[in-house]
């Protein structure tokens, strides 16, 4: 099945699709024992973007961020920093920061120690002192005053503030974290994504994140990488992820999706404001749904569709399907139902619980194309 291309049409706000790459890989893989870990990857990374890789466990993208820092030599390809080839260059000589899941905080030395740590090798950014500079990073990350502080007296998010500063002390290039919040619960890190996102939207370092977290992912980034078996499998910024997925790991992987899969009965003429679309008729099971595209598409195809939850109306849209209500989850602002149709399940969110039979519909345009096989 053919998966389809979509252009990026987004840029993040501190650095524009003409700026020069931060980081670029170049045909990189990754093999253990045989075994590929990351597999032919090419990305570039804008310079003060805050990028993001997500995806699975074991889908590459921790290895990913090892190799950018330098702890993992590619098997194949190039990894450049502005331009820069950085093989055979040492982690340490890569000027970067690098922020750990498990904090990697000194037990042995204060709070003001662990953050001026690297700036016993060089001299703090623009010639101030190292108290000076401890001072402004501990303020920069809320903990003004927890210099003199043993850092296992901090809480989970006091300490990753902690380990942040530490990775910002030296002014790096780049900012790596990988999984940084996975450990905190969900309240604390909503909270931390928003503070970090300020941070780097502040300083305008280049970022790279890793996590396994959509939510978070779609959150936080200017553009996101979704990976799968090694490979990135689209990127793109984080509502063209969302409402423009390339492939059906991707329209499933990033949040509730209903994707189906039917054969093109007829092509129809559509209207778009900007650019040629046309409405696509295609059968699934024993329902007709239309849907608004500007791929190419012709009748007798099999295609394959999403369409997301919030986008069913109850006995609204052009296209209807009914099913049987079998779960229902309140959520606080909504409530998840998931109805049964033909042996498959439809989610859709609603303000109200649901019971029985349900009518749900869709329009044209809240459908989305994601591959055609001739």
């Amino acid at each position: 099945m053919r998966a389809l291309a979509y252009s990026d049409d987004g840029a993040p706000a501190a650095a524009g699709p003409d700026s020069p790459p931060a980081v670029e890989l170049d045909g990189v893989s990754k093999v253990y024992g045989g075994t590929p870990a990351v597999e032919d990857v090419d990305l570039a990374v804008r310079e003060g973007e805050f990028f993001t890789l997500v995806g699975p466990s074991g889908c590459g993208k921790t290895t990913t961020l090892r190799l950018i820092a330098g702890f993992e030599s590619p098997t194949a390809g190039t990894i450049r920093f502005g331009g820069e080839v950085v093989s055979g260059i040492p982690p340490e000589d890569r000027n970067i920061g690098v922020v750990f899941q498990n904090y990697a905080l000194f037990p042995h030395m204060t709070v003001g120690e662990n953050v001026g740590y690297g700036l016993r090798f060089q001299d703090p950014p623009g010639g101030g002192s190292t108290e000076d500079r401890i001072a402004e990073l501990l303020d920069l990350v809320d903990l003004p005053d927890a210099a003199d502080r043993d850092p296992n007296t901090l809480s989970g998010g006091q300490k990753q503030r902690v380990a942040l500063a530490r990775a910002l002390a030296p002014g790096p290039e780049v900012l790596l974290l990988d999984e940084p919040m996975s450990a905190l619960d969900a309240r604390l890190r909503e909270r931390l994504r928003v503070q970090v996102k300020a941070i780097q939207r502040e300083l305008e370092i280049t970022t790279i994140y890793v996590t396994h977290d959509q939510e978070e992912a779609l959150a936080i980034s200017d553009r996101v990488a979704v990976m799968r078996a090694g490979t990135a499998e689209q990127i793109a910024p984080p509502r063209e992820i969302y409402r423009r997925p390339s492939s059906r790991f991707v329209a499933s992987f990033i949040g509730d999706n209903n994707v189906l899969e039917g054969r093109v009965r007829a092509i129809e003429k559509g209207k778009r404001k900007a650019g040629t679309a046309c409405v696509a008729v295609i059968d699934v099971d024993d329902a007709a749904f239309r849907l608004e595209t500007t791929e190419t598409i012709t009748a007798g195809d099999r295609a394959t569709i999403c369409v997301r939850p919030e986008a069913l109306r109850i006995d609204g849209g052009t296209s209807r399907l009914t099913g049987t209500v079998e779960s229902v989850e309140f959520l606080g602002e909504t409530t998840r139902v998931q109805l049964g149709w033909n042996d498959r399940e439809i989610i859709l969110r609603t303000p109200d619980p649901l019971s029985g039979a349900v009518t749900v519909g869709f329009d044209p345009e809240d459908a989305h194309l994601v591959a055609v096989e001739r």
